[in-house]
C-alpha cells in the first residue's frame, strides 16, 4: 500500500513538472499577462528606434506625410507638393526616389554600439504599407520591388547580430492608412476581417520567422479592438511556438482598447514619461526631433533635443522603471545625418561613465530628491553592498550637493562616477546627507551634462 502511494505521488510530482515546463500561454490577456518579461529588456533601459520609409523622400513634416497631404489636407503639406510637383503626382511615385543609396548597416550598427543602447527598434513597416523587406504579401510596394532593391530589415538584422550584442526589435505598423482592404473593413465598422487576415498577420509571421526579432513593436492598433486585430492568437503562437518564444518581448498597442493595460511592456502614449513609479514596466519612445520621428530637412538646430535634454530623459525615466527609446530618422539615401549621430555618441560617452546608474538598476525607495530639484534616484544591489545613485542634473552652485531622501549612517561612502576618491559628507541638521564636492577643473569633470553620485552604505 505503501509503494503504491509513494508511486502515485511521485507520478503526480512528474506531471506537475511536465505539465509546467510544457505549459502554453492561451490566446486570453490573462494567460498572455502571465508571461514573465524577459529579463534582458529590463536590464537594458537604452534602446534606439528608427523610422526609416518612402516619407523619407518628401521628408518634410513628418512621417504622417501621406496622411496629411491627402486626408487632413494641412496646408503646409499640400501647399508643398503644389508647389513644388506636378498635379498628377501621387505619394507612390516618391518610392522610387526611396534610393538607399549611401545605407550601409555595418555603418548604422557601429553608431548604435557607440551610444551604449542595448536594443534597436527599427520600422518594418509604417502606416504607410511600404515594407522595407521584399513581403511576399506588399505587391510592388516593398523595398525589393521598388525603392532601393534590397532587404532593407534583413541588412541591419545581419549587422546587429553579427557585429554588436545589441537585441535586435522590429516596429510593425497594423493598419495601412489607404489600403483598399483595410479600407473596406473599416466601411464595415470592423466586423470584416480581410485586411487582417491577408495582410497583417502574414506579415507579421513573415517578419518573426525570417529575422528572428526579439521585440515585436506593435503600433496602429487605435481605431478598432484586439479582437479585430486577431491579436491575442498572434501573441499565443508568438509566445508558444515562434522561433523567438523564450527571449521575445512585446509592447502594448493591439487595439484600442489594450493600449496602457495589457502586453510585455506599456508604451501608452508616444514620449510616455508619467514621472512616478509605475507597476507594471514602461517604455518611453520619444525622439531627438522634437517634432518628427521621420528625417526633415526643414529642421533648425533648435529642433533637436541637446544632451543635457537627453540626459534628462534618462533619468527621469529610468529612476521610475522605465526604458528609454530613442529615435532617429535616417535620410531617403540612407545616412544617419550628424546630429543624431553627435547626439548618439554623446550619449554613449555618457554612459561609459555613469552607466553603472542606468543599466540593470532598480527603482530606489525614492525617485526624485526631498530637498534639491532635478536629482533622480537609481539603485543597484551587487554582491559587495547595494549602491544608491544620485543623477544630478544641475552642478550645485556651491560645491555641496544637499540630499534630503538619503539617510546616512556611520557606513556611508560618496564618490562620483568617473572621479577617483571618497567625497567627503555630513548628515544635514534638517536630515539626508550633505556632500562636499571638491574643486575640480573643468577638463577633469566625468561629465558635462549630468553627474552621478554612489551612496553605499545607507539606512533606508
Amino acid at each position: 500500500m505503501q509503494f503504491h502511494l509513494i508511486a502515485i505521488s511521485t507520478f503526480l510530482i512528474s506531471s506537475l513538472i511536465l505539465e509546467t515546463i510544457g505549459a502554453k500561454y492561451e490566446p486570453n490577456w490573462a494567460s498572455l499577462d502571465s508571461r514573465p518579461l524577459p529579463d534582458w529588456y529590463d536590464k537594458s533601459k537604452i534602446g534606439i528606434f528608427i523610422h526609416w520609409g518612402v516619407f523619407s523622400v518628401p521628408s518634410f513634416s513628418s512621417e504622417w506625410f501621406w496622411y496629411q497631404w491627402k486626408t487632413q489636407k494641412t496646408p503646409g503639406v499640400v501647399d508643398f507638393m503644389e508647389k513644388n510637383y506636378p498635379p498628377d503626382f501621387t505619394y507612390a511615385d516618391f518610392a522610387p526616389m526611396f534610393t538607399a543609396e549611401f545605407y550601409n548597416a555595418d555603418q548604422w550598427a557601429e553608431i548604435f554600439k557607440a551610444s551604449g543602447a542595448k536594443y534597436i527598434v527599427f520600422v518594418s513597416k509604417h502606416h504607410e504599407g511600404y515594407c522595407n523587406w521584399p513581403s511576399k504579401y506588399s505587391f510592388n510596394w516593398n523595398s525589393g520591388e521598388v525603392g532601393p532593391d534590397r532587404d532593407i530589415v534583413g541588412e541591419l538584422a545581419e549587422a546587429i547580430k553579427n557585429r554588436t550584442d545589441i537585441h535586435f526589435g522590429l516596429y510593425h505598423s497594423l493598419l495601412e492608412w489607404f489600403h483598399p482592404l483595410y479600407v473596406k473593413d473599416k466601411a464595415n465598422n470592423f466586423k470584416t476581417q480581410d485586411f487582417v487576415k491577408t495582410k497583417t498577420l502574414p506579415e507579421l509571421y513573415e517578419i518573426v520567422n525570417k529575422y528572428k526579432p526579439d521585440i515585436v513593436w506593435s503600433d496602429g492598433d487605435w481605431e478598432t479592438t484586439d479582437v479585430y486585430w486577431n491579436a491575442t492568437e498572434f501573441l499565443a503562437w508568438l509566445y508558444n511556438e515562434s522561433p523567438v518564444k523564450d527571449s521575445v518581448a512585446v509592447n502594448d498597442r493591439w487595439g484600442k482598447n489594450i493600449r496602457c493595460k495589457h502586453g510585455g511592456f506599456l508604451n501608452c502614449d508616444d514620449r510616455y514619461n508619467p514621472g512616478i513609479l509605475q507597476k507594471k514596466k514602461w517604455e518611453n519612445a520619444m525622439t531627438i526631433d522634437k517634432f518628427s520621428w521621420g528625417y526633415r530637412r526643414r529642421a533648425t538646430i533648435t529642433d533637436y533635443l541637446t544632451m543635457k535634454d537627453i540626459t534628462k530623459v534618462i533619468a527621469t525615466t529610468v529612476s521610475c522603471g522605465g526604458n528609454v527609446l530613442i529615435n532617429i530618422g535616417p535620410t531617403h539615401d540612407g545616412r544617419i545625418a550628424p546630429v543624431f549621430e553627435e547626439r548618439l555618441r554623446q550619449m554613449g560617452q555618457w554612459l561609459g561613465v555613469n552607466g553603472e546608474a542606468i543599466y540593470e538598476s532598480v527603482p530606489w525607495t525614492h525617485q526624485n530628491d526631498t530637498l534639491t530639484p532635478n536629482v533622480w534616484f537609481t539603485s543597484k544591489k551587487t554582491t559587495q553592498a547595494t549602491a544608491t545613485y544620485a543623477i544630478v542634473l544641475d552642478w550645485p552652485k556651491t560645491n555641496q550637493l544637499v540630499l534630503g531622501a538619503p539617510a546616512a549612517s556611520t557606513t556611508t561612502v560618496v564618490t562620483m562616477l568617473g572621479y577617483q576618491g571618497n567625497l567627503s559628507w555630513k548628515p544635514n541638521s534638517s536630515g539626508g546627507i550633505v556632500i562636499q564636492i571638491p574643486v575640480i577643473p573643468f577638463d577633469k569633470i566625468p561629465s558635462q551634462d549630468a553627474w552621478v553620485f554612489k551612496l553605499t552604505g545607507l539606512k533606508n
